[in-house]
């Protein structure tokens, strides 16, 4: 019988032939796909001779259609996010819609390099065993109850964005360990012990880390945009204070809650590694050296000047050096991966364009006639400013969110009164609110390799959301009142 079964499992696990109807659907989509892009070109051209809004400039219209086009496939997913972003940098640049270091302004943002310091960063954490060693120990101890592991999960996540500015990094690295520690205990795939653990790794890596300045792709594209289009600086520690207590701290112990009550589970049996080796090598010595040091850095901005961004690079290059011997070239070129990167310039570009463009002007005019914000009314305009993140942060998804927001914030301070400043951290709330699973793709990622159902995802994210909205938004508002915001 068990022999049967075994030819059973292996026939399972043989590739199938797709049938008819799934094929006829997945060049169904394709096709569809290729026909909004022609329809895409044509506007194109149309628009340089009869400009679709009217009263502006020709190059405001294919700026529209450009960003639209964009945005709508980032958000549906109709092409993979790296190929899309390559296409607005195409079509940008064949159809003259904005100058090149317009459209190409985000490699030279101090939030592409902040990520790019991140990715070296991680691809240390793991080449010198330092990630491996986290794991052991986590598996190590002696913990009997579900949710002590979910917490360590999600309190690792945490504590792991203060040295590690990225979050693609942050999945890849604890996604892993997350299904090793349920195959340590004992939680077979379909398991919702499995799916919480995995859904630690997803939320913990993205929502508490919104409130550390350089952890997340739209904390960096808020840095640079902030910077670049009105001269703002922000810095790590003012950031953290004014964010971490309530959308940081108070969220983790949400989320820890959260996933236990959404996908309780039971330890029976624990299949425990060999004792963790207590010498750090050299390198690993190293490496908690300058990461440390990073740290350090990035929690006296305010004093040095020295942006996160090269802080970061500093950290990533310390690392390649041949001198502390942590990421050989090889790894360097293999592991540090270029989607995230190009996403990143992606947005700052987006983000350029629609200021330089004069779309974020004539879109800021659009929206303040609809929502009629009047200065001395501090609170609904507070809440309209959030609503109004919020609906384009489900079109957009978050990490572009700042890159449309940026550049009419400075009309949104007019109108509302509010300084220019209040009205960029007010992104803040929006962003590190996920209702879809889809506006977050590391969450996306950290599903999909943990084999997660979207069902599941969105029944956390939601339940989450609703927390926030009710329970931690009005406090993070008294938060806000007391640090003298409003």
């Amino acid at each position: 019988m068990r022999e049967l079964k075994a030819l059973r499992g292996s026939v399972d696990r043989l590739p199938r032939e797709p049938s008819r109807g799934s094929l006829h659907a997945r060049y169904g989509e394709q096709i569809g796909t290729a026909l909004l892009i022609l329809w895409v070109l044509a506007a194109l051209i149309l628009v340089r001779y009869v400009p679709f809004i009217h009263g502006f400039p020709a190059a405001m219209s294919q700026a529209a259609i450009l960003v639209l086009f964009t945005v709508c496939f980032w958000a549906l997913g109709l092409l993979k996010e790296p190929v899309t972003t390559l296409l607005f940098f195409l079509l940008a640049m064949l159809f003259s819609v904005g100058p090149a270091k317009t459209i190409f302004a985000g490699f030279s943002s101090p939030a592409w390099w902040l990520v790019f310091g991140g990715a070296i960063n991680g691809v240390a954490l793991r080449v010198t065993g330092l990630a491996g060693r986290f794991s052991n120990a986590l598996l190590a101890a002696r913990m009997d109850r579900y949710g002590h592991y979910v917490a360590a999960i999600v309190l690792g996540a945490a504590v792991l964005a203060f040295v590690m500015p990225s979050t693609t990094g942050r999945v890849m690295l604890l996604t892993p360990l997350a299904l090793t520690l349920a195959d340590h205990l004992g939680f077979e795939p379909g398991r919702r012990g499995r799916t919480g653990l995995v859904l630690a790794v997803a939320a913990a890596s993205y929502m508490p880390p919104t409130t550390i300045l350089p952890a997340n792709i739209p904390n960096s594209v808020l840095l640079g945009a902030a910077q670049s289009l009105y001269g703002v600086h922000l810095h790590y520690g003012p950031y953290f204070l004014l964010h971490f207590p309530v959308l940081g701290a108070l969220k983790t112990a949400v989320l820890i809650w959260l996933i236990c009550r959404l996908f309780p589970d039971r330890v029976e049996s624990v299949s425990r590694p060999k004792a963790v080796d207590e010498q750090l090598s050299r390198r690993e010595s190293t490496l908690i050296f300058i990461l440390g040091l990073s740290l350090l850095c990035y929690a006296t901005d305010f004093w040095h000047g020295v942006s996160p961004a090269w802080v970061s690079l500093a950290a990533g290059v310390a690392c390649l050096l041949p001198q502390t011997g942590i990421v050989p070239v090889k790894e360097f070129s293999e592991q540090v991966h270029v989607t995230p990167l190009v996403y990143v310039a992606g947005f700052l570009g987006l983000g350029a364009l629609i200021s330089e463009s004069g779309l974020g002007s004539w879109s800021a005019g659009v929206l303040l006639h609809w929502v009629h914000m009047a200065p001395g009314h501090t609170q609904a305009n507070v809440i309209w400013l959030e609503l109004i993140g919020a609906c384009i942060g489900l079109l957009t998804t978050l990490p572009g969110l700042p890159a449309v927001l940026t550049p009419v914030a400075g009309q949104f301070a007019h109108a509302s009164g509010l300084p220019l400043y209040t009205v960029l951290m007010l992104q803040v709330p929006v962003f590190s609110t996920v209702f879809l699973p889809y506006q977050s793709p590391p969450m996306m990622i950290a599903m999909h390799m943990g084999g997660v159902s979207l069902r599941d995802g969105t029944t956390l994210c939601l339940s989450l959301a609703a927390i926030t909205v009710i329970v931690l938004l009005p406090m993070d508002w008294m938060w806000w009142r007391l640090m003298g915001m409003f």
